[in-house]
């Protein structure tokens, strides 16, 4: 079986999002997170922009929002507001735009999951950052010009980027990312954004080792973050892909080692195993894409383990090297 060949910390995290599939209550947050004084509210403000039919109604919900105006709509490069105001007025009463947001509206009807989801993922980053203070949440629908916003302010979900990717509308997006834009990815892209902030690093470093590590401390605040949500929402790996990855671990570290890539500085190169593409083909067309962030991942989970660093003690840590050096890390051989 692929998953017998998962190194112990993965297999204990897979063993965890079954669990949770089976048994929902071991996914409840601690009482230390749970009894925060939190209370997240998302406001819908697609509802408001398209029910405004006349200039003085978006007079007013601009006056209203001057946040979501200046961060989301960027008010400050339109010469007056009249000129921003005429052209909300163009886009809400175009006819494929308000089709658009009948759809949204029909597949977002209900949204308390996600705000909940969202809400917990706060109380749990403010336990573990308590400096971190609740953004103001909207969504919108952008008309395929923007996914997610996230500021230390603001956060405005273009909820039109994540309709089902069965469905008829769709953002002009290669296919293996538009399949990562569906609703369960909405708050670990959120999540994922947010650990940049605490991410600290060594700007001088500009190895693909640390490319490695700062994507894999990523991955790895958004697990302790959303400790039930299966790694597919977190890395966009399909189910089928996470178990490939793992059976062939040996394989893909023999790679990186062999062609001394963890201290290449060759933009270029780094990229073929950072960037997007739909597989590393420098290892194989059958690979996942993005496999630097995958290892990375595994390497900063071992680190945290072996070390026992809390959260925020991890985050802080900028020394990529001294994270891959004091984790321990080695791919778990294949069993016969």
């Amino acid at each position: 079986m692929l998953f017998s060949r998962i190194r112990p910390v993965f297999f204990f995290l897979i063993l965890i999002n079954f669990s949770c599939d089976k048994k929902e209550e071991i996914c409840e947050l601690s009482s230390e997170i749970s009894e925060q004084d939190l209370t997240l509210e998302v406001t819908r403000l697609e509802q408001d922009f398209f029910e405004a039919t006349t200039q003085d109604q978006f007079k007013f919900l601009l006056e209203k929002h001057p946040e979501f105006a200046k961060e989301y709509l960027q008010a400050d490069k339109y010469v007056t507001q009249d000129s921003l105001v005429a052209e909300l007025l163009a886009i809400h009463q175009d006819s494929s735009m308000q089709v658009l947001y009948d759809s949204v509206e029909v597949v977002f009807d209900d949204f308390t999951k996600v705000e909940k989801d969202l809400e917990n993922a706060f109380k749990a980053i403010k336990y573990h950052f308590p400096e971190f203070q609740v953004p103001k949440v909207y969504t919108f629908v952008s008309g395929f010009n923007s996914d997610l916003i996230v500021s230390d302010d603001l956060i405005v979900i273009g909820l039109d980027y994540f309709l089902p990717p069965t469905h008829s509308f769709q953002p002009e997006l290669p296919r293996y990312m538009a399949e990562r834009y569906d609703r369960d990815y909405i708050v670990p892209m959120i999540v994922m954004a947010i650990s940049a902030r605490f991410n600290e690093t060594n700007p001088g470093d500009k190895t693909l080792l640390a490319e490695m590590i700062y994507y894999g401390k990523s991955y790895h605040f958004t697990k302790a973050i959303l400790r039930c949500t299966s790694d597919q929402y977190i890395i966009g790996y399909t189910p089928e892909a996470i178990a490939e990855s793992f059976a062939n671990e040996e394989l893909i570290w023999s790679h990186f080692v062999e062609n001394e890539l963890l201290y290449e500085t060759n933009p270029f190169e780094i990229r073929k195993y950072i960037g997007e593409a739909p597989f590393t083909d420098a290892i194989s067309t059958n690979a996942p894409g993005r496999l630097g962030r995958w290892l990375g991942w595994n390497i900063v989970d071992d680190y945290a383990l072996n070390k026992e660093v809390g959260l925020a003690e991890l985050m802080s840590e900028p020394d990529a090297q001294k994270i891959f050096k004091e984790s321990g890390y080695r791919p778990r051989k294949p069993t016969e």
